[in-house]
C-alpha cells in the first residue's frame, strides 16, 4: 500500500510504498477514506511545536474508513463497515492512569511514546491499524460525505472538554479562543449540547461576524483589546448574567493573560477547563489568584482529549442534526498532494475551514 511518511522534522512528507498493516488480537485494519488535516499540522512536522513524535512515521490523527480486517475479539464490527477511527489511544494495562497517545500526531510521557512505537500507523495512508476499541460505526448517511465526517477529530476536542466541565442545558459558556479552528468548533459544540448562551471573544472581527451570522442571538461576540481588565469587563457584560463554564482553546503563541482574563469571568462555583496550548512554547505561566479560586469555590481542570464514550455521543449529535456540519467549508486533496494539503491547511485555519486528505476514493 501507499502512505505519506514523515522521515524527519522539517522534511516534506514522502508518499511511498510501505508494508500492509496486519491486525492482531484487539486490532482492526481500516481502509482510510478521509482524514482531516489540522491547521497546525505543518508546525508539528516542521518541529516548531516540539511534539513528541518520532520519525520515521506515518502521521495523521484518526479518520473515516471501511473495515478491511478485524481481530478475533471484535464481536460487532464486520468487514465493509463504515467507521470513525478515534486517534486517542490508551494503554490497557493501567485503568487508573493509562498512558495515552494521539495516534499519528503526539503522545504523553515515555509510556505514550512506547504506544506510539507500537502503533506507528497514522491515517495519511491507504490503510491503517487501529485498536478495536477506537473503531466506531457511523450511520448510513456518513457514506454520502466521509470527508465532512472526518472533521469529527476537530469537534471531539471541545466535546471532551465540555463533558469534563459537566455542561448543563441552559448554562452560559465562554469560549476563550473562539475565533480559531478549535475554538469555533467549541462554540458550535456548546450550542449543540444545549448551552443557553455562548460568549465568543476574539480579535478577528471577520471571524466574530461569521459566528454571529451562523448562530444568531445565542452567541455574544466580544472584540478583545489586549487590556486584561477591560476585556474581562467586556466579556462579563456580554454574558448578561453568570458565566457557568469557561473553556480555553487558545494556541501556544497566545499570552497567558488572555486565558486568565477569560477564566476569571466565571461565576462562584463555576468551572474552567484548559485545553489549549498556552505556555507550550515558553512565556509566562498561567497565574490565577489563590484567594479568588478558594473563596469563590472555582474548579479549574486540565483536559487532554476526551473519554472513549465521547465518540458515541459525538456521532449521535451529528447524526441527529444537533451538531450541523453542513456549513463547514471542505477542501479535499488526494494522497499524492499531501504536502499541498499541509500548506493549504496552514493558510486556511479559520472558523469551520476543513482540509481533508482522501487516501482512498469512497
Amino acid at each position: 500500500m501507499r502512505a505519506a511518511v514523515l522521515t524527519g522534522f522539517g522534511a516534506p512528507l514522502t508518499v511511498r510504498k510501505v508494508p500492509e498493516p496486519e491486525a492482531c488480537g484487539g486490532e482492526v485494519v481500516v481502509e482510510v477514506l478521509a482524514t482531516c488535516v489540522l491547521p497546525y499540522t505543518e508546525e508539528v512536522f516542521s518541529g516548531r511545536r516540539n511534539y513528541p513524535l518520532e520519525p520515521p512515521v506515518v502521521p495523521g490523527p484518526g479518520g473515516v474508513g471501511r473495515v478491511v480486517r478485524a481481530g478475533p475479539d471484535a464481536t460487532r464490527l464486520r468487514v465493509g463497515d463504515l467507521v470513525w477511527c478515534d486517534p486517542t489511544v490508551r494503554a490497557r494495562d493501567n485503568a487508573l492512569t493509562p498512558d495515552i497517545m494521539l495516534q499519528g500526531l503526539s503522545s504523553r510521557g515515555e509510556g505514550g511514546a512506547r504506544l506510539a512505537r507500537h502503533l506507528p500507523d497514522g491515517s495519511f495512508a491507504e490503510r491503517m491499524r487501529v485498536p478495536t476499541e477506537n473503531v466506531h460505526p457511523l450511520p448510513p448517511e456518513a457514506r454520502d460525505d466521509p470527508a465532512r465526517w472526518s472533521s469529527l477529530v476537530v469537534y471531539a476536542i471541545p466535546y471532551g472538554g465540555l463533558l469534563a466541565a459537566g455542561l448543563q442545558a441552559g448554562e452560559t459558556v465562554l469560549v476563550s479562543g473562539s475565533t480559531g479552528n478549535l475554538g469555533s468548533a467549541a462554540v458550535a459544540m456548546a450550542l449543540a449540547m444545549g448551552a443557553g448562551r455562548v460568549v465568543a471573544p476574539g480579535r478577528d472581527r471577520d471571524a466574530l461576524g461569521l459566528l454571529s451570522d451562523r448562530f444568531g442571538r445565542r452567541v455574544r461576540t466580544v472584540g478583545l483589546t489586549g487590556d486584561e481588565d477591560t476585556d474581562r469587563a467586556a466579556m462579563t457584560t456580554a454574558a448578561g448574567g453568570p458565566i457557568d463554564v469557561v473553556i480555553d482553546l487558545l494556541p501556544p503563541a497566545a499570552p497567558s493573560a488572555v486565558t486568565r482574563a477569560a477564566a476569571m469571568t466565571v461565576r462562584e462555583y463555576g468551572r474552567v477547563v484548559l485545553m489549549g496550548g498556552v505556555g507550550m512554547l515558553g512565556g509566562a505561566d498561567l497565574a490565577l489568584p489563590y484567594p479568588w479560586l478558594m473563596r469563590n469555590s472555582v474548579t479549574v481542570r486540565g483536559q487532554w482529549l476526551g473519554p472513549r464514550t465521547a465518540n458515541v455521543g459525538l456521532i449521535r449529535l451529528v447524526a441527529s442534526g444537533a451538531l450541523d456540519l453542513s456549513a463547514d467549508r471542505i477542501r479535499t486533496f488526494p494522497l499524492d498532494a499531501v504536502n499541498e494539503a499541509l500548506a493549504y491547511a496552514a493558510a486556511h485555519g479559520g472558523p469551520f475551514d476543513r482540509t481533508v486528505l482522501t487516501p482512498r476514493v469512497a
